[in-house]
């Protein structure tokens, strides 16, 4: 009897510790993190989901949409991404811009030698994969690091390396900070900005919405804003399925190149990092140009206040830096 009773007491507190386990927070106040899985959608696209909701989805393969031309086949890029509530927050294939793509980075103007190309539309030289680098998931962030080339027909022209790192979200936003990196292998190869509006770099397309609010540094924007220096910029609306507002503020690190670079902002759905701009950029062969960024999702609508203090927090923490792989392949 004393033996059995012994062994009753001692399940009990052995259960009681495994439920405060189970329930403790991490932090005062904070819920543990749901975890994070990477999965394949298919042989084109993988998905990040944090617990049972989707965070984003990086396209991979060539993509291409019904009815849509031939010519606007692409790949390497981020869409959809998703908001706290599971709204979808991007675009692609809009009918305006056949050529936008969720987040993405292409230039209008390219130039090898004396040829010409445009990986904003798409025009004579295009991004494909090569090779995953990373692929992790951890108790605090989600990683995933890839190699794509630039290729003129079948030729490689540039290795380019994105690195996506996502954070766990909170109960008003998430950050995922995004590094790009291109190392032309060949020759010489020079980067410029659309002649006019100056984008061509970092891009961000939004989905469908209504009530369209533009903040910068700034403040509120009702018109476009064009050939305009800024550290970031948000772009929160109404969209499909939300219950509330919500929306994408997308921020550069101090040491990007010509900080801060040129924008192009657009309230029909478009946030453009124009780097860098009209100004010719040549990237030398065997010398890596790095680009920082962060695209911070929030749930409802925020002032120049609390984009400035997530900015803050943003160059405060350590940057999202590129892993030195040692291989002889380009």
């Amino acid at each position: 009897m004393i033996m059995n009773k012994t062994m009753h007491l001692a399940e009990a507190a052995l259960l009681g510790a495994l439920l405060a386990l189970h329930s403790s927070p991490t932090r005062a106040g904070e819920p543990s993190p749901a975890a994070f899985r990477w999965n394949d959608l298919n042989d084109k696209s993988i998905e990040l989901r944090e617990g049972n909701r989707p965070v984003l989805v990086y396209n991979h393969g060539m993509m291409l949409q019904s009815g849509v031309p031939k010519n606007y086949t692409r790949s390497s890029y981020l869409h959809p991404i998703y908001g706290l509530d599971g709204e979808v927050l991007t675009d692609d294939f809009p009918k305006d811009h056949y050529h936008h793509r969720g987040l993405f980075w292409a230039w209008p103007h390219v130039q090898i030698g004396t040829n010409q190309y445009d990986l904003w539309m798409m025009q004579g030289v295009e991004q494909r994969f090569v090779r995953w680098l990373e692929r992790e998931v951890q108790p605090q962030s989600a990683l995933l690091s890839v190699e794509n080339g630039w290729f003129v027909g079948e030729r490689k022209v540039m290795r380019e390396r994105a690195r996506i790192l996502v954070h766990p979200a909170t109960e008003k936003g998430q950050a995922i900070d995004v590094t790009l990196e291109w190392t032309p292998l060949q020759e010489p190869i020079i980067l410029r900005g659309a002649e006019d509006k100056r984008y061509g770099g970092l891009t961000l397309r939004y989905a469908p919405r209504t009530n369209t609010v533009i903040t910068t540094p700034l403040g509120n924007e009702n018109k476009d804003l064009a050939m305009t220096r800024l550290e970031w910029a948000d772009l929160t609306a109404q969209f499909t399925n939300a219950p509330q507002p919500s929306g994408i503020a997308v921020m550069i690190r101090p040491d990007h190149p010509d900080f801060p670079p040129m924008w192009l902002t657009r309230h029909y759905g478009a946030l453009c990092v124009g780097w860098p701009g009209i100004v010719s950029r040549t990237l030398t062969p065997n010398q890596n140009v790095e680009c920082r960024y962060r695209i911070w999702i929030h749930k409802g609508a925020v002032d120049r206040d609390t984009l400035r203090k997530e900015y803050q927090a943003f160059i405060s923490s350590p940057p999202n830096r590129i892993p030195k792989i040692n291989s002889k392949k380009q």
